[in-house]
């Protein structure tokens, strides 16, 4: 079997979408389409279906998630005794809404292939990650990139305005919101947009916790903006039916040290790209 199969199925299992999956891996939409078709060839058996949001595993794509996973991990040791080891330290920026998908995927990855590079994460709202940089204390940081920061966006998906599934609003009473309390771009995108759509507003939950903020939008006690994929099934999205304005994307920009390692940066910015695309 050619590992470049289990490689496209890995990839298309872990992000959800073949589009997006394709591209993290270098490869065209058609191409991974064909390679899956290839390895369900092989086994006899469906290995994704179509969902809501892109596709998700079938029972027999469970079961060989794992197997490939272990198989490929051994690929990349048996494929790294003759290269040079890759050792040292980088200090990495991770905004905390997007925890669950980068540093999961990505940092275990980095950590499996290259167990003598030690890692040092800082996890947060990334506003003081640009100076953080400048002043040499991260080597490598995911940036929120608000809607007129300079920095070249490397990924962007649409920010929706988000509520508990079953919450009820009448547009003749204040929009309740979730916001956070520190300094960071998404709290003033949303007072401003309902100001500028003329939609009165009133502060219900605030906290510098993004998984506080989350759980309060979940629970229908709040309204709140969130990039897409983080809108889970207990949550509703708002749009201009329901009274509510366009919001500007959520775009992450890559920022790098200039005294950071460069062979180690490198590979954990192909991590972080292949996580996160």
């Amino acid at each position: 079997m050619n590992s470049d199969l289990l490689r496209s199925f890995l990839a298309v299992a872990e992000i959800g979408n073949v589009t997006h999956a394709a591209a993290a891996i270098g490869r065209t939409q058609s191409a991974v389409s064909l390679q899956i078709q290839k390895l369900e060839g092989v086994f006899s058996v469906q290995l994704f279906e179509r969902g809501s949001r892109g596709v998700l595993l079938t029972d027999e794509g469970q079961r060989l998630l794992p197997a490939a996973r272990k198989a490929l991990a051994e690929i990349d040791r048996v494929g790294a005794l003759f290269s040079d080891p890759l050792a040292g330290r980088i200090r990495v920026g991770i905004p905390d809404d997007y925890n669950e998908t980068i540093l999961e995927k990505a940092l275990a990855r980095f950590a499996a292939r290259y167990n003598d590079v030690e890692v040092f994460v800082r996890s947060g709202c990334t506003a003081g990650f640009p100076n953080a940089i400048k002043r040499g204390e991260l080597d490598l940081a995911i940036f929120s990139a608000g809607p007129n920061d300079p920095e070249k966006t490397f990924f962007s998906e649409p920010t929706v305005w988000a509520a508990g599934a079953e919450m009820l609003l009448d547009r003749n009473v204040a929009v309740p919101l979730a916001l956070f309390d520190r300094d960071c771009w998404w709290r003033d995108v949303a007072t401003s947009a309902l100001d500028q759509a003329g939609r009165s507003w009133r502060l219900a939950y605030q906290s510098e916790n993004y998984t506080s903020v989350k759980a309060a939008i979940s629970a229908g006690l709040a309204v709140g903006i969130l990039a897409r994929s983080a809108v889970e099934d207990s949550m509703q999205i708002l749009g201009e039916p329901e009274g509510f304005p366009p919001l500007p994307p959520t775009s992450l920009s890559l920022l790098k040290g200039p005294n950071a390692a460069i062979r180690v940066v490198q590979e954990m910015e192909k991590a972080l790209r292949s996580a996160i695309l």
